[in-house]
């Protein structure tokens, strides 16, 4: 299960791929249309930021933007930026390994093998599918269903 701040951020940067590119989008914009708590979507920004995943601009037409294209943005890469490796146990994680507490061996281990599936199939899955991907299948369910209209007085 992802956190809510990768899935916060996942929206975030849907939201700034559709933007024009280069043309920041205000933090009250994402937040309001996304549905996040603004406090909550600021410390995400910030954190993508600092990874060179975003850029912002202070004053007057100021906000966010993305730094890379959104082609280049992987899901793997938002994730270990927000939440650390991708690996379910310790022991299969390459950048952050560590022996599983209680483990007699880590060769016969059965849930070591289980997970290394696991963990293979969704790391494909996720370094292959980017925040274009997102928007491009998000565009293609609205095509098929389109949006309720909003009306406010």
């Amino acid at each position: 299960m992802i956190t809510m701040k990768t899935k916060y951020a996942l929206k975030a940067l849907t939201h700034l791929a559709r933007a024009k590119q280069g043309e920041p989008v205000l933090i009250a914009e994402i937040a309001e249309r996304e549905g996040i708590p603004r406090k909550f979507l600021e410390l995400i920004l910030r954190e993508l930021r600092q990874h060179g995943i975003l850029e912002s601009r202070k004053g007057r037409g100021g906000g966010y933007a993305l730094r890379l294209q959104a082609k280049s943005i992987t899901l793997a890469s938002v994730m270990r930026v927000l939440d650390g490796p991708l690996a379910p146990v310790p022991c299969l994680s390459r950048t952050a390994y560590r022996r599983c507490d209680g483990c007699l061996d880590e060769r016969s281990c059965g849930v070591r093998l289980i997970m290394t599936d696991l963990y293979a199939a969704t790391t494909q899955i996720l370094e292959a599918t980017t925040v274009a991907d997102m928007v491009e299948r998000m565009d293609q369910v609205a095509e098929v269903r389109p949006l309720p209209l909003r009306y406010s007085i």
